[in-house]
């Protein structure tokens, strides 16, 4: 039997010749769905959630970025002209939007590392503790789930002028207090958001110890390696990749800060110290009627921290070699 033959009764294509007829079908197919076209449908309903919810908003918002927007009755046909980067220069140049970029600066480079190193040693802690578990675990995980408006109450009784925090420290206490003093507001507020949504990113490196080997760690023992050397020779490289998950997922969340500011600040006081962009986009785009200049200042939060995050996930390591 030829090569040519053999070929065409197996359906595997012979050197040289042509493929056989069950792969004739297969590169159109692949084309379009890939190499698993079970998968695609699959995961078609959260793509068309992502497109839905999250391009089409953004690609929205571009537009609206470029013309004199406004909003109008249903229905009503009016003009919108198109402006070109006139908001964008407006948005840079404006020293209320310079000054909340500078404001989330400062929460994201208190707030970031904090849940990094808090949330992986206290895992760490977790996932070594036998007796009260569970208890500890739901303990940390509370606060994550709570109303914010309570929670934001308990803190206001904290750190107001004659608050527990104050009466703890006595001559110490800041004056003006923590949460109406320009320097202190932002960083209490980071704290804050730290503390508040710890449980969330214990969870999320629980998980990853899950899967560091225990055998590692035996390893380490037997070189001689002691508690703290383990933890940074074998826990800290083994959830690599959830390191760079908190990273981006916290860096995501401090960028679009809104509730906490407008609740514990009274809306971005003192003088402006703790507002946030998505609190200016609020103000402009709902309350002055200036929606074009709003999405202007979302699409360059949009390109802040998608850089930041390409950044934190090619130099923490995000890729496996």
């Amino acid at each position: 039997m030829s090569s040519e033959t053999l070929g065409r009764s197996t359906g595997v294509a012979s050197p040289g010749g042509a493929a056989g007829p069950g792969s004739r079908k297969r590169p159109g197919i692949q084309r379009v769905f890939g190499k698993n076209p079970l998968g695609a449908v699959l995961s078609a309903p959260y793509l068309i959630f992502i497109a839905v919810v999250f391009a089409y908003p953004l690609i929205f918002a571009v537009y609206m970025s470029l013309h004199d927007y406004f909003f109008s009755a249903p229905g009503a046909v009016v003009d919108r002209p198109f402006v070109g980067i006139d908001n964008y220069v407006a948005a840079l140049t404006d020293p209320q939007v310079l000054q909340s970029f500078r404001n989330v600066g400062v929460f994201l480079i208190i707030n970031v590392p904090l849940t990094v190193v808090l949330s992986l040693v206290l895992a760490t802690a977790l996932n070594r503790v036998v007796r009260f578990r569970t208890f500890l675990r739901v303990s940390f995980y509370v606060p994550y789930v709570t109303a914010s408006v309570a929670v934001v109450a308990v803190w206001l009784f904290m750190f107001s002028g004659g608050g527990l925090v104050n009466t703890v420290l006595g001559p110490l206490a800041p004056d003006p207090s923590w949460l109406i003093n320009p320097t202190l507001a932002m960083p209490t507020i980071a704290l804050y958001v730290t503390w508040k949504q710890l449980g969330f990113f214990i969870l999320l490196y629980l998980a990853a110890l899950q899967n560091v080997p225990e055998e590692l760690y035996e390893s380490a023992s037997t070189d001689g390696a002691g508690a703290i050397r383990s933890f940074f020779s074998v826990t800290v490289p083994g959830v690599r990749p959830a390191t760079v998950l908190v990273l981006i997922l916290s860096t995501i969340t401090g960028a679009n800060l809104f509730t906490e500011p407008y609740l514990l600040t009274g809306g971005g006081g003192p003088n402006g110290a703790s507002t946030s962009p998505v609190f200016v986009m609020y103000q402009e785009g709902l309350q002055q009627g200036k929606p074009g200049f709003a999405a202007a200042i979302g699409v360059v939060l949009v390109i802040v921290v998608l850089t930041i995050a390409l950044l934190q996930n090619r130099f923490a390591g995000g890729k496996e070699d």
